[in-house]
């Protein structure tokens, strides 16, 4: 199993690690329920460093991108990110993706238990004059997410981020000596920032955090929190709402599938087309009563017909 370079610290501080996408990462420190709330009212800081980065580059990077990806990447400009999507030939999701524009190049974030089969996938479909690398182990990267997740972080940053409106980032930011890319993005549905540093730099990113928010209510959070959090804010995960066989529209992100408008020839846009005007499931939202427990897989009855399964 692979480690970030924040283990020790997990190690040092929660009893309960275990292997998750591939990396020994913490489940939680305090308890799940506590970093949950916590997060809702003030802030938490997460590990996310196994998460994967790719860089694209050269000449032909933006068609290169409008190719492998569903949403128009020509309407984002630099220091903006895009949520977006990787969709087989039949329009199955291959992985959902955020986008990050920077004045040169792209960095595409996957997600972690799929690093290697996104990168061969990418590689097996690169046209001329584009340069792809996978700069996954070079990139440390921590989230803090909360409503007072600003005011600690502006507190060891050297720019103003009050006005970093929600999917933008700021490259080459200085915090606490370091420099670092600076998106508000993330994966709870608060306010929230995610910071991109070399991974030797992450742990004194982390303690400097951790001590800028300590009157603010910071505590660290682990991997537990953070996935009950984007359930609660109806955020997509692989393996869970799309295993490759859902498409964007069946896993509620039809949005990000500009079929009128992206004009150029896309992976899978042709089935896509067909899929959009009949759709074979819908994901949707439960709301459980009292004390019931919906596990990943159960199924859901209308009567004695099944009408759906639990993600």
């Amino acid at each position: 199993m692979k480690k970030t370079s924040l283990y020790e610290w997990h190690a040092s501080n929660s009893n309960n690690i275990v292997p998750f996408g591939g990396f020994l990462l913490p489940v939680y420190y305090s308890s799940i329920v506590e970093e949950h709330l916590n997060v809702r009212s003030k802030a938490g800081l997460f590990d996310v460093s196994h998460m994967g980065e790719f860089i694209i580059s050269g000449p032909a990077s933006e068609k290169f991108m409008q190719l492998v990806t569903i949403n128009d990447v020509s309407k984002i400009g630099s220091g903006q990110a895009q949520y977006n999507a990787m969709c087989d030939k039949n329009g199955g999701i291959i992985d959902d993706v955020i986008i990050y524009k920077k004045k040169n190049e792209f960095m595409m974030v996957v997600n972690a238990s799929n690093i290697d089969k996104n990168f061969d996938w990418l590689e097996s479909l690169l046209i001329e004059d584009v340069v792809l690398k996978n700069k996954s182990t070079d990139i440390g990267l921590i989230a803090i997410q909360g409503p007072s997740s600003r005011k600690i972080l502006q507190s060891l940053v050297n720019q103003d981020i009050s006005n970093l409106r929600f999917y933008h980032f700021i490259d080459g930011i200085d915090i606490i000596g370091n420099e670092a890319l600076i998106s508000r993005t993330g994966y709870t549905g608060e306010l929230g920032y995610e910071i991109w540093c070399h991974p030797k730099h992450a742990p004194e990113v982390w303690d400097k955090l951790m001590e800028a928010g300590k009157d603010d209510g910071l505590i660290p959070a682990g991997f537990a929190a953070l996935d009950k959090l984007r359930i609660e804010a109806g955020l997509i995960l692989f393996g869970n709402e799309f295993d490759g066989q859902q498409d964007p529209f069946e896993a509620g992100i039809g949005f990000a599938v500009p079929l009128k408008t992206k004009e150029e020839d896309f992976i899978g846009k042709k089935e896509l087309t067909k899929r959009k005007a009949n759709p074979q499931k819908k994901l949707v939202g439960l709301e459980l009563i009292g004390k019931e427990i919906a596990g990943h897989g159960d199924c859901v009855h209308i009567g004695r017909s099944q009408v759906g399964i639990v993600t």
